[in-house]
């Protein structure tokens, strides 16, 4: 564990070499402060990216995605396709193993499976055209459609909101909507749970029995993962300026999200680099809960529009460069074939506080009491937040702020609780590209009420048109359906976007063969 006292003092020193007494361990072990506290360990359970980042360390998938989000086999050696696509045999490789020393086997998939396909978008889609999910033998994995699904496979190569991890049968078995209490997968780490203490540290050690894909080249969640590391350590350091001088006295290797004006003294270390952690941007966002009082009124969310000024929202997380964010973000990632300017008119419009205002008191807002809760020890979260209530203030919201940790914050989302007992009106947060790429894995898109992400939104009309993107025969047909989409949301306003970033990510040179898109530590190794 990182001793903090020892790290203030050695700020000054930053520029020092590292003692040679170091050097053996440090080509053994890789550590990292993580962007937040790992709270939750069940990667299925929460949509959390760092909970996402533990389950890629532990788990592998049947089919991963690459850079170009088109699914590779992972797990799986192969599929056939029968009976007029109807009928999909997946052949699990020989060789994996579970962290237990059991063999990975059909049946363990078909419990992952079924468990993953009552909490992922994806999960839920590709349920819904499953007759029959089946292990024929201890290889073979069968799925029964009622029609043809060509998003089969990328659902299962999902990157993130809701990964298909694949889990021991018996954890597996799990409800979907309590967490598991064991962390065995299959994966290049194991988790070291001797070692965990959450809000101080995350050990995982490397899995020398891990059977890696013989297929393809590494590329975001496909391709052959080595581990060159024995040991990774995520060191919870919640102070930024801490976090700092631990990387640049070589204490760590990795800050994964430093604020900006810690990236100015980062990028003054030779030995440092400060880079994107993925080539897409992230968006961020503000989410109402629909099942309370202010925001069930639909005409207080829309009141809301005029005064969002993405710059403001996107400067507090990357400053004022421009080029590391946009401000003209709808629901879909800045750069992909989804993403529109189609209905945002009342974001790209003139900003006005008067005009919300006045919207507020035509939607009958009479100071009804409003909570926003939101956390400190995490970068844009934390960011978006700041600026959230600032604005929630000056709009003349009868505003209870909230700030905690993100662990906290993650947890307490998930109420539906009114207000009285202890629940929630608005969050912030952000999403990995890959999240809002298109209508699939898109959670805060739903509008499936009681089923839906955090905030529970019931708009059937979104619901309808992801049916039909889903069956969609072509690109443009895909993109007119995402269009009306997002023109569907920025009337109801399950949330609105404010703004895409590019996530920067602090590390030291000598580390090399990083895979980009997230904290991805598989084929990473030190030059």
């Amino acid at each position: 564990m990182i001793r903090r006292r020892h790290l203030l003092a050695a700020a000054g020193a930053a520029a020092m070499p590292m003692p040679a007494l170091a050097q053996p361990a440090r080509a053994r072990v890789v550590k990292c402060v993580p962007q937040a506290n790992l709270t939750s360990l069940d990667p299925v359970w929460t949509t959390a990216n760092i909970t996402r980042n533990h389950g890629y360390m532990v788990y592998d998938t049947l089919y991963g995605m690459d850079e170009r989000f088109q699914p590779q086999p992972q797990m799986a050696e192969g599929h056939v396709v029968e009976d007029g696509g109807k009928r999909v045999i997946i052949t699990l490789r020989q060789g994996p193993r579970f962290h237990d020393g059991e063999p990975v086997r059909a049946a363990d998939v078909v419990a992952s499976l079924r468990r993953w396909m009552k909490r992922s978008p994806s999960g839920q889609k590709l349920e819904e055209f499953t007759d029959e999910l089946s292990a024929l033998d201890d290889r073979r994995v069968q799925f029964r459609l009622r029609q043809p699904f060509p998003f089969l496979l990328p659902a299962l190569a999902q990157v993130s909101n809701g990964p298909a991890f694949i889990m021991p049968e018996r954890i597996a078995r799990t409800d979907p909507f309590q967490q598991v209490r064991e962390t065995v997968g299959s994966g290049p780490f194991r988790f070291k749970r001797d070692e965990f203490n959450s809000g101080s540290l995350v050990v995982y050690e490397r899995n020398p029995d891990y059977s890696p894909t013989p297929a393809g080249t590494p590329s975001l969640t496909a391709g052959p993962k080595q581990a060159f590391f024995d040991r990774v350590e995520w060191n919870i350091i919640t102070d930024a300026s801490t976090a700092s001088a631990a990387l640049q006295t070589g204490e760590v290797d990795w800050f994964e999200q430093p604020p900006p004006e810690i990236q100015q003294v980062i990028r003054r270390n030779r030995a440092l680099s400060v880079e994107e952690i993925d080539p897409l941007p992230l968006t961020g966002i503000m989410r109402f809960n629909f099942l309370h009082e202010p925001f069930s009124n639909r005409r207080l969310r829309q009141a809301m529009l005029p005064a969002v000024s993405q710059d403001d929202f996107m400067q507090a997380i990357v400053g004022t460069d421009a080029s590391l964010y946009n401000n003209r973000t709808g629901m879909f990632t800045p750069g992909t074939p989804m993403a529109t300017e189609v209905g945002l008119e009342p974001l790209t419009g003139p900003r006005s506080l008067d005009r919300a205002k006045a919207l507020m008191r035509e939607a009958g807002y009479t100071n009804q009491p409003m909570r926003l809760i939101g956390p400190t020890d995490i970068l844009a979260p934390a960011a978006m937040t700041q600026v959230g209530a600032d604005l929630v203030r000056r709009l003349g919201f009868n505003a209870d702020i909230v700030l905690t940790d993100w662990g906290t914050t993650v947890q307490r989302r998930t109420s539906r609780e009114p207000l009285a007992n202890g629940g929630w009106s608005m969050i912030f947060t952000s999403f990995s590209s890959f999240d809002f790429v298109d209508p699939s894995a898109h959670f805060p898109l739903r509008g499936n009420g009681a089923n839906a992400w955090p905030g529970w939104p019931t708009i059937p009309a979104l619901e309808t048109l992801r049916d039909q993107w889903f069956l969609a025969p072509t690109l443009p047909e895909q993109q007119r359906i995402a269009a009306e989409m997002q023109r569907v949301a920025m009337d109801e306003v399950p949330y609105i976007p404010v703004g895409a970033y590019k996530s920067l990510t602090g590390i030291r040179r000598d580390l090399q063969d990083r895979v980009k898109g997230f904290a991805i530590f598989w084929n990473l190794k030190r030059a």
